[in-house]
């Protein structure tokens, strides 16, 4: 059953390890043809431990159905696949439900012919594995660089996954929501509920501003009332922030839990949570429903191991739906085609048209700011802005010349901002514009979604910069004419030569204006 390792490694003596001494054992035996770790072993001998990389095959024990299982541990470690430093518990405790069933060992990264797999994130790229001395089983270990904001994971740790029944949370569902949701609104609604009772996939098709959140409320209560898990993943902490707030005001009687790095709540068992993309790594076949936010946005849409994380985190017969305002090319001619089930919606809840991109040619902006001055057309739009009172985001395409151009900005507006997604300060800085204490704020990409800023207006500087794709200026000037109050706003693209992405991004939201006129989706006043 114990595999010889087949390719080059060394066992460190005690004496010549470079790592410090008290390091918790990762080791196992095999005592009554089970698993046994190390640290609860009565066996002697150097030679009678492994790593659990070393086995060919797991032993698993049968459930024991007498057995007084520990609720607490069920709850923390119920859907998930977790390390043991992962698992506040003690070490007996955890290893006597794995002998009576109620938990599995599992291989974290293990070896294979040619390389390496990562059991968390399904890595493979023998590039993203490194070898290293490792104090716990005092062999070279491999462990995997892909998913190592989550926690080191090696050859030498374990994954746990829990095997008992599954928890049922009770709570009261009561929707506290007292909105009242527009015709095409209510037919997403509508789509949305029957996704979640079919458990199938639906994609979401929805302008910026139309109102996603609000109709995803009947179906989570459905979900919650059927005693449904259901979280909502997006790639951005800020929605996160911006999101439980609201749940917890629709649904005041239903525990919300949410889920990003450093939160106190990572390990909570909760009927609805929210969570960052990267938390689902941790996600085992947990979610009968999983709503994918703004699937579209870096960094979920093009890392594979996060799209996985998402599968692997909802249940085989578990419901997806799929949020975005900007599907991918392939996504947009699958749903045109009625190739994947789809609702699109082309009008915002206020029933007033999208505001279009204006294009204004600025010349060499990055030479002018480089030589201390600013663009005449752009310095202008923004004196005319500040005159009026009125508040506006300027988006850059890097952080360097952002902050070369908030000194120019100074000399005609004194309490301009900036921020970036490493700014100390950046919860405070939006924070202050979201209270109109600010009238101009600088930002990169940062802020191209999942914020709200009622009447504002919106200036891309260097709109032709490789970074700012279409999705981005869709996004981007989605932050314009949200509120009812203000549907209207300007959004121009300053640049030094136009890019497909701006005439695609034009036409994206000119298309959306048209399908809605069609459709009978606007008023006129």
């Amino acid at each position: 059953m114990i595999r010889k390792p087949s390719f080059p490694h060394f066992v460190l003596k005690t004496s010549e390890f470079p790592y410090r001494t008290g390091v918790m054992a990762l080791r196992f035996c095999l005592e009554d043809g089970f698993l046994c770790p190390e640290l609860l072993s009565k066996t002697k001998g150097e030679t009678a431990f492994f790593r659990i990389d070393d086995l060919r095959e797991i032993p698993v024990r049968e459930r024991d159905a007498s057995f007084p299982f520990d609720r607490s541990l069920q709850l923390h470690l119920a859907g998930k696949k977790l390390l043991l430093e992962e698992i506040p518990f003690p070490l007996a405790l955890v290893h006597s439900h794995a002998e009576r069933g109620y938990i599995a060992y599992g291989k974290g990264v293990e070896r294979r012919s040619g390389g390496y797999f990562c059991h968390r994130c399904h890595n493979e790229n023998p590039r993203l594995f490194h070898v290293f001395p490792c104090a716990r089983c005092r062999r070279e270990c491999a462990y995997c660089r892909r998913c190592l904001m989550t926690g080191r994971i090696s050859q030498c740790t374990p994954l746990l996954e829990w095997r008992g029944p599954e928890p049922a949370v009770p709570c009261r569902v009561q929707s506290a929501w007292q909105g009242e949701l527009q015709p095409a609104q209510r037919e997403a609604a509508g789509r949305i509920v029957r996704a979640i009772e079919k458990r199938e996939a639906l994609i979401v098709w929805a302008v910026c501003g139309a109102g996603k959140t609000e109709m995803l409320f009947p179906g989570i209560g459905r979900a919650l009332k059927e005693g449904m898990r259901v979280a909502i993943a997006t790639p951005r902490t800020d929605v996160v922030f911006e999101l439980v707030p609201r749940l917890k005001r629709a649904f005041p009687t239903v525990p919300v839990a949410a889920l990003y790095g450093g939160s106190q709540e990572r390990f909570r068992f909760a009927p609805l949570s929210v969570s960052t993309t990267h938390q689902l790594l941790r996600f085992y076949k947990a979610f009968d429903v999983l709503i994918i936010d703004e699937v579209d946005a870096f960094p979920f849409s093009c890392d594979e191991m996060l799209q996985t994380a998402a599968n692997r985190a909802k249940k085989d017969t578990g419901a997806q739906i799929f949020l975005t305002a900007t599907p991918s090319e392939k996504w947009k001619r699958e749903c045109l085609r009625g190739l994947r089930n789809c609702v699109i919606l082309p009008a915002r809840f206020h029933r007033r048209p999208l505001p279009v991109p204006r294009f204004v040619w600025c010349g060499n902006w990055r030479k002018a700011i480089r030589k201390g001055q600013l663009p005449a057309k752009v310095a202008d739009w923004v004196r005319e802005r500040v005159r009026r009172g009125k508040r506006c985001l300027v988006f850059f395409p890097d952080v360097e010349r952002m902050e070369q151009a908030l000194p120019l900005f100074l000399s005609f507006c004194p309490g301009a901002l900036s921020v970036h997604a490493n700014d100390p300060q950046r919860k405070e800085k939006v924070e202050k514009m979201r209270k109109k204490e600010v009238l101009v704020l600088l930002t990169t990409t940062i802020l191209e979604r999942g914020v709200t800023f009622p009447d504002i207006d919106v200036a891309v500087v260097g709109a032709e910069d490789d970074i700012f794709t279409e999705s981005a200026l869709v996004q981007i000037s989605g932050r314009v004419g949200r509120h009812p109050d203000y549907p209207d706003g300007d959004v121009v693209f300053f640049h030094y030569g136009k890019t497909r992405a701006m005439i695609e991004a034009k036409k994206h939201i000119m298309w959306m204006n048209r399908e809605a006129e069609k459709r009978k989706l606007l008023s006129r006043y």
